[in-house]
């Protein structure tokens, strides 16, 4: 595979729209995306090998920034795109000034857990009843990672 990462903007909002509707249930709409991508410290990568594969949307809010949302194709899991994804946005807030990335993921989801944890984020909270599952209610582990650690 041969992956590569690169800024996408408004323009890009109908691409990073249909990966984001393959990789969640509750999918975000192209204008939504958009109006995101063109906010104040917001920020946008996708990664392709030919093709989209995953985007991750971030934004900085002064020493602290957050990532909004990442989506990986499924047929592209498991082959270091995440991965790829979380370095980029983080290298990113870095570079803006912000001090931590922090972001919120579902209790149920093991495997997006396990990639942030292995990119070096730590919980640090609990949102009780964050995420709707249709009619189900969802914690949110807030996870957090120290952009001064010295992790890429």
């Amino acid at each position: 595979m041969s992956l590569t990462l690169a800024p996408a903007g408004p323009e890009a909002a109908e691409t990073l729209a249909a990966l984001h509707a393959a990789a969640f249930d509750k999918p975000w709409s192209a204008s939504e995306i958009g109006a995101l991508i063109g906010g104040a410290g917001a920020y946008a990568v996708m990664a392709q090998d030919g093709a989209p594969l995953g985007m991750v949307m971030s934004r900085i809010l002064f020493e602290e920034a957050e990532i909004l949302t990442l989506a990986v194709a499924p047929q592209a899991r498991r082959r270091g795109v995440g991965l790829a994804l979380v370095n980029a946005a983080a290298g990113l807030a870095r570079q803006g000034g912000a001090a931590s990335l922090v972001l919120e993921v579902g209790e149920d989801n093991p495997g997006a857990i396990a990639l942030y944890g292995a990119s070096g984020f730590v919980q640090v909270g609990l949102r009780r009843n964050y995420y709707d599952r249709g009619g189900r209610q969802i914690d949110a582990l807030l996870m957090r990672l120290d952009l001064n650690s010295g992790r890429p």
